[in-house]
């Protein structure tokens, strides 16, 4: 039987692993998570005048580096000066080299979000009127390539390993104790150890080159690797490792310690397992079975605090850590994780040991049930969980079909409803085996009782026979013998018994290794046990399929980001329709000198939307080094000369250190505006600066 099935389930599972890698292949690129939500100047605009600086708008917060953002001119020169900067939330701002000519000026940006994915594009703006420019912004970012289909291959095997591990050992702990001495278990678990910390230290290698230059021979860079031990995604990796270690000790004690104390027959179950003889229970050296419980108590324990420890790594870095309740969806990842690792890492075990498990160690009736509540549990986890997170997400019903996060999600869906259909299947087959059991316990039991009365008839004719009689052959034969006979008799009986008590150990070897073996055809050859093992596989290749789904919906852009950024986009170009102008908020920044101590800075003014009407107004003051400095008082005052109208005077209000804000103010008409700022820096240092900024 199992010769026959064997290239069958070897062409399922290549077929599982085709469809897996196919879907690891079209995982590449990885969708960022933080979209271009503005500009300034805009994608496409014409400005009269060359700007002091760009600015960019994201829709999340993002990590900036030296080259983050670069300008370059028709020629393909850069003309960005100093490192970029956050001017408020998520809007972030290069300067530009004064007097630029007229043409078209290429802006390309590559960064980081906050959810550790890398961002990168690129658009085109003109001062005075378009021109033709020699600059060639590749369309490949460094997710692309053979770093970013090496990263996502990395984080699918990190899951497959943390579901394994995870998965494996509970399976052991809550259903089936035994397990813990079988091989190919401990096997299976250990794998899981070292696929897992194998793909991190991998991750942790591959990351600078991912989020940066996308070539392999920065891969080793230990500069770079410097850098990403001081980002958020690298000290989850680093915890992650020094959790992995932690688990190595767990594994140990498990198959270790726990495996001596695990009895055959710990299941309870009618497998043909024999259970422990009163006072033989305990493995040397035991305790007894209130130590056992001790032991079983603190491996969960301890075991949960690991793996929740271990799923955390992947929430405060990725998804859940960024957008909206952070607080609630990093707990709630984490338990969706685990419940993950319960259904398809328990479901993995199962298989291994259905498969490979030995028949003096059967996968029993109880256990096969135990875990059936287990996945059921976990199911109803991962469906509650799993409604957050689609919400969280997503955010509308059309998010499902218009955007490719909610596509994917609903892949992974019907995947899941196939998982729940097949494993039906499966606990349909464990009824009809654990019935199937207990009629051949029956029927065994009638024979026995036959071979124990034929046994008691046998006994009872003995004791009949008078005692001190023999048999007439044996008289005879002991009259006819000499003393001489006697004793040559009994050295051969000797001879004889040393030979025989040989053969019998050889034969009762021989005996043992046939029973096993019809036993395990036998229990191949069950058609109930047959249809089991069918229906897990085909459980476990599902698994496999859903996991790879599940790996590339965490490098898709969320659906509720991807809609935001496209109504942003819409926003801006109906507004530059409209006005024939770029739309968006308005960032200007100045450097000021009142003569006085402490009187250097920078003050940065921030206006949204840059309209006529309703405009909200901030304004940073900074330090020579960048830092927030507050002022005894900041005014602003807005003129537009050609119309002859101001100057309008704006007071704004303080916020917090270095940062004043206004609302409501208004702009009555579109033009270009003198844009005066006055900062005073003590009770008679102060300075007038002023720039122009084209207004609605």
């Amino acid at each position: 039987m199992t010769q026959t099935i064997a290239p069958r389930v070897r062409t399922l599972v290549l077929l599982i692993l085709a469809v897996a890698g196919a879907l690891l292949a079209g995982a590449a690129p990885a969708s960022a998570h933080a979209a271009l939500t503005g500009s300034d100047p805009a994608q496409g605009a014409v400005v009269d005048t060359a700007p002091a600086q760009i600015s960019l708008t994201f829709s999340e917060p993002i990590a900036v580096g030296d080259d983050s953002v670069r300008v370059l001119d028709p020629k393909g020169e850069r003309v960005d000066r100093g490192d970029p900067a956050g001017l408020s939330g998520t809007t972030y701002s290069v300067r530009l080299l004064s007097g630029l000519p007229d043409g078209t000026y290429t802006v390309a940006y590559q960064v980081v979000s906050a959810d550790s994915h890398p961002v990168a594009g690129a658009y085109t703006f003109s001062i005075g009127a378009p021109s033709e420019t020699t600059v060639s912004v590749s369309a490949q970012g460094s997710d692309d390539g053979l770093v970013g289909w090496l990263y996502g291959f990395g984080r699918y095997v990190s899951y497959a390993g943390f579901v394994v591990l995870a998965g494996g050992a509970a399976f052991v702990l809550a259903c089936w104790a035994p397990g813990a001495r079988v091989r190919a278990v401990q096997r299976l678990v250990v794998s899981g150890w070292l696929a897992l910390t194998a793909a991190t230290l991998g991750l942790l290698l591959l990351r600078g080159s991912y989020t940066t230059s996308g070539k392999v021979g920065d891969i080793f860079d230990l500069e770079l690797l410097g850098d990403v031990l001081q980002t958020k995604t690298g000290a989850a990796l680093v915890s992650r490792l020094l959790l992995l270690a932690a688990a190595a000790l767990f594994i140990a004690v498990l198959f270790g310690a726990y495996a001596r104390t695990a009895s055959a027959g710990a299941d309870g179950d009618a497998d043909g397992a024999k259970k422990p003889a009163e006072g033989e229970g305990a493995a040397e050296g035991d305790g007894g079975e209130p130590d056992k419980r001790d032991l079983t108590f603190g491996l969960a324990l301890g075991g949960t605090v690991v793996a929740a420890g271990l799923a955390a790594s992947w929430a405060m870095s990725e998804h859940a850590s960024q957008g909206l309740q952070p607080g609630v969806a990093m707990p709630v990842d984490v338990v969706h994780l685990l419940a993950v690792a319960a259904w398809l890492g328990g479901l993995t075990t199962l298989l291994v040991a259905l498969y490979r498990g030995p028949v003096e160690t059967p996968v029993g009736r109880d256990a096969v049930r135990r875990f059936s509540r287990l996945a059921f549990g976990s199911v109803v986890t991962l469906a509650v969980t799993g409604v957050y997170q689609s919400w969280r997400q997503l955010g509308s019903w059309s998010a499902f079909t218009d955007t490719r996060y909610g596509q994917l999600l609903l892949v992974k869906i019907a995947l899941v409803a196939v998982m729940v259909a097949v494993a039906y299947l499966s606990r349909r087959w464990t009824h009809r085996l654990a019935e199937a059991r207990i009629s051949a316990a029956e029927e065994e039991k009638r024979p026995a009782v036959s071979a124990r009365s034929e046994e008691t008839e046998a006994s009872e004719e003995e004791e009949k026979q008078p005692a001190g009689t023999a048999p007439a052959e044996a008289s005879d034969a002991s009259e006819a013998s000499g003393a001489s006979e006697a004793s040559g008799a009994s050295e051969a009986k000797k001879t004889r018994a040393g030979h025989d008590a040989v053969r019998g150990a050889q034969l009762a070897r021989q005996r043992a290794a046939t029973e096993a073996a019809r036993q395990k055809r036998l229990r191949d050859a069950d058609p109930n046990r047959f249809g089991l093992r069918r229906s897990v596989l085909a459980e476990a290749g599902v698994a496999v399929v859903l996991l790879a789904v599940t790996t590339v919906l965490t490098q898709t852009e969320p659906g509720r980001t991807e809609q935001e950024a496209k109504a942003a986009t819409a926003t801006s170009s109906s507004a530059a329709e409209g006005t024939g102008q770029g739309s968006g908020a308005v960032s200007l920044t100045m450097p000021f000198d009142t003569g006085g101590r402490n009187g250097k800075g920078v003050v940065s003014i921030d206006l949204d939307p840059a309209r006529v009407g309703d405009n909200s107004l901030h304004v940073y003051v900074e330090g020579p080094d960048g830092t927030p400095v507050d002022v005894p008082e900041v005014k602003l005052a807005l003129t537009l000369t050609a119309q002859d109208i101001g100057p309008l005077p704006v007071a704004p209000d303080h916020v917090t250190t270095g940062h004043w804000s206004a609302s409501a103010v208004q702009i009555p008409m579109a033009g270009d505006w003198k844009v005066e700022v006055t900062v005073r820096t003590s009770d008679i240092d102060q300075v007038t600066v002023s720039k122009n900024a084209q207004i609605g």
